[in-house]
């Protein structure tokens, strides 16, 4: 009896599993997570700056009392709140991260459900999220993912609703609402969800005529660009100038598009530790952020020969079965190129400047045993395995192809992104999640391919 419940009814079951492995994972490893007594914020420590001078200046700046837009602003607002009410603490904030989680693999299920038609194909998946092993780690960090993946599987389930509506009522009105909400909120946490917004207007025309898609995504649209409005407003007031977002994209474009990116990536180092050399006095203010966009775009405009390489090295570090980057600079280390453009390791002297960390950043225990070692294998045998059953899923799957369009398009909106800027593993993990539908529809057809059945009614094409 209590099988056949847990078989009708198992997303509580999984969302009980996923809390259960997050809090032992949480509280069974204090010297990574527990970021108030070791003071190293595994994660981005930004967002825990930006956080704190929020609540001691009422201004949102890395600098107290000093207004910027250095990264986008919704994470560190909601973790000042989770400081404000409970505290600062790694406990505090892994509890509100394990919240997170569930509500996107509730997400995740219910979307299942409706893009696949089946209630196995989704629980797996679901099940598959609540176990993967990166997000578990990456997610109770003090990092934007598990924020940006709720506001992420919130608008999906909320379009995959709104498609659903036979007419626009005041139902219709309330989801476009939501969905509105959810996808201006998603900008303001990683401002790279507008592609996925087109595409999904797109998915609306492959069940709706123009003029249904149109009076459905418009509140949508309308609402989204309210929610930013203040935003941006604020940010001209700092700046005396039009900043939609952020002063930091610039330099994300210019590490993707640079005579580094082809040597840093096919050696198995992130870009993240290149920087240009600038003409702008203040290499953190909004003109040193144009300075290496144009940077970006002078190498691309210059070296149009290399693009077809750029953009091949950049999709199979997207993509990686392994965890990419694949090695950390050491301290006292520092990337550079020859002077034929081949990858080196310099040491620099005391009196060098490094475009490294420290030794006591967080990032060195990822160079351990535990972590570079097991963790890595751990991750290749999961997402490797799951991604070839995904692959094979997705082809399978198109027989629903007007449903399951929707998981195509976001995976190839996330990745045309990266595509432009530059990758890395924790970029793509948040899509991970769609993709495992795939995962567990492959699955599924090979159990009933075993059991000798040529197709199972529920996976039958509508």
């Amino acid at each position: 009896m209590r099988l056949k419940r847990l078989l009708d009814h198992p997303l509580p079951f999984i969302l009980l599993l996923a809390a259960a492995v997050r809090l032992i994972v949480l509280l069974g490893f204090p010297q990574v997570f527990a970021f108030e007594q070791t003071g190293a914020v595994h994660g981005s420590d930004a967002y825990d700056a930006y956080a704190q001078n929020l609540l001691a200046t009422g201004v949102y700046g890395r600098t107290p009392g000093v207004p910027d837009a250095a990264i986008p602003p919704l994470y560190s607002y909601a973790l000042a709140g989770v400081y404000d009410l409970f505290g600062r603490g790694h406990v505090q904030v892994g509890l509100f991260h394990i919240a997170l989680d569930l509500f996107s693999i509730g997400c995740l299920f219910y979307a299942g459900k409706r893009l696949l038609g089946n209630k196995t194909v989704a629980a797996l998946a679901s099940l598959f999220y609540a176990l993967y092993p990166y997000l578990i780690f990456q997610n109770l960090t003090l990092i934007d993912t598990p924020f940006f993946m709720a506001l992420l599987y919130a608008f999906l389930l909320l379009v995959i609703q709104l498609r659903e509506c036979p007419v626009f009522d005041r139902a219709a009105w309330g989801l476009a609402t939501l969905a509105g909400l959810a996808l201006g909120a998603s900008i303001l946490t990683r401002p790279i969800t507008p592609p996925l917004a087109l595409l999904v207007a797109v998915w609306f025309w492959f069940r709706l005529s123009l003029w249904q898609t149109v009076i459905r995504l418009l509140p949508v649209a309308a609402v989204s660009a309210l929610v930013l409005v203040p935003w941006i407003v604020r940010n001209t007031a700092v700046y005396d100038a039009f900043v939609p977002m952020t002063t930091t994209s610039g330099a994300n474009f210019w590490q993707g598009n640079s005579r580094y990116t082809v040597p840093v990536f096919r050696a198995g180092y992130d870009v993240q530790w290149t920087a240009p050399e600038l003409e702008s006095p203040d290499p953190y203010s909004r003109e040193a952020d144009a300075e290496r966009f144009a940077l970006g775009f002078r190498y691309l405009r210059e070296n149009p020969d290399k693009i077809p390489e750029l953009l091949w090295v950049k999709f199979l570090v997207y993509w990686s079965v392994d965890i990419a980057p694949r090695y950390n600079p050491q301290p006292g280390e520092q990337i550079d190129l020859d002077e034929d453009g081949a990858f080196i390791i310099r040491r620099v002297d005391a009196n060098g400047q490094l475009l490294t960390f420290g030794e006591n950043d967080p990032v060195n225990a990822y160079d351990e045993p535990l972590f570079d070692v097991l963790g890595r294998a751990v991750h290749r045998l999961y997402w490797g395995g799951l991604f070839l059953l995904g692959l094979a899923g997705g082809v399978l799957a198109l027989r629903r192809w007007r449903e399951t369009a929707l998981l195509w398009l976001a995976q190839i909106s996330m990745s045309l992104v990266y595509l432009a800027f530059h990758p890395s593993t924790r970029y793509r993990v948040p899509t991970d999640p769609l993709w495992f539908l795939f995962s567990a529809y492959m699955l599924v057809v090979l159990w009933n391919w075993w059991r000798g059945r040529r197709q199972h009614p529920a996976l039958a094409a509508p």
